[in-house]
């Protein structure tokens, strides 16, 4: 509204000169026409303001909303991910009464030689400190803070290196890495999920990025052994989907 008064004083400032100028040779029927048209003129312009001003109101409206659902499908998102993360690490916990032990996993060679670490017997249970210092961990990696993600792992695993949730620590400490494109290290990081944890369910999931980590390395052959492998221990799971969707894209 103030825009419009402001436009309504100037138009009519600019006005009164041009009309005392022409008033010597302009009888009063045509200033009166002169002054109707400019009215007109001047109507136009507050009602073209009054427009944009409603135009520039909804596209804040519009702004805030994609905003609002942009922060929505964020939060889904990071609520799904520590969802997966947490049944993932419940999965090592059940016991059913009666029922049978579950298979061991095989342990898939290695790609590529590294050092060999004794395997760890991950804990059944856990403590309220452990839980918190890794969920803290998670949280950041979350947050895509992942260089202060890999220093809250790696402090996790030095405190709890036979913890509940040590295998998945080594896991997403290798996954940070990995998204951070830190390929060597998170190589050397998966690995020690293989060799360290070899009975956990994040195995298939190492195995996978391990594959993908030597095709970025330009270790055509090795990813396709690493791959195939995959595929043939872990028939089913979704990481030996992903193995051969990759293979079938990137020709390997």
């Amino acid at each position: 509204m103030k825009y419009q008064v402001a436009a309504v004083v100037v138009v009519s400032l600019l006005s009164l000169p041009l009309l005392a100028a022409e008033a010597p040779q302009q009888s009063l029927e045509q200033r009166v026409q002169v002054l109707d048209r400019r009215v007109k003129a001047l109507s136009e312009l507050v009602l073209r303001m009054d427009r944009l001003q409603r135009e520039v109101q909804q596209l804040r409206g519009e702004v805030e909303v994609q905003n609002h659902a942009m922060n929505a499908l964020k939060q889904r998102q990071r609520d799904l991910y520590l969802d997966v993360d947490r049944r993932l690490s419940g999965s090592q916990a059940v016991d059913i009464p009666g029922a049978p032990p579950a298979p061991t996993l095989a342990v898939p060679p290695a790609p590529e030689a590294a050092p060999v670490a004794p395997p760890r017997r991950v804990a059944t249970r856990t403590t309220p400190g452990e839980e918190r210092a890794y969920q803290a961990a998670f949280e950041l990696l979350t947050q895509r803070r992942y260089d202060e993600a890999r220093q809250a792992f790696r402090t996790f695993l030095e405190k709890y290196p036979d913890g509940r949730y040590a295998d998945n620590a080594q896991y997403w400490l290798g996954e940070a890495s990995y998204v951070a494109r830190d390929f060597d290290q998170a190589l050397a990081d998966f690995k020690q999920v293989l060799q360290r944890y070899p009975d956990s369910p994040k195995v298939p999931g190492a195995t996978l990025k391990i594959g993908y980590i030597q095709f970025e390395k330009q270790q055509l052959v090795d990813a396709r052994k690493t791959l195939q492998g995959l595929v043939r221990r872990y028939p089913g799971t979704s990481a030996a989907r992903l193995a051969q969707e990759f293979q079938r894209k990137k020709r390997l």
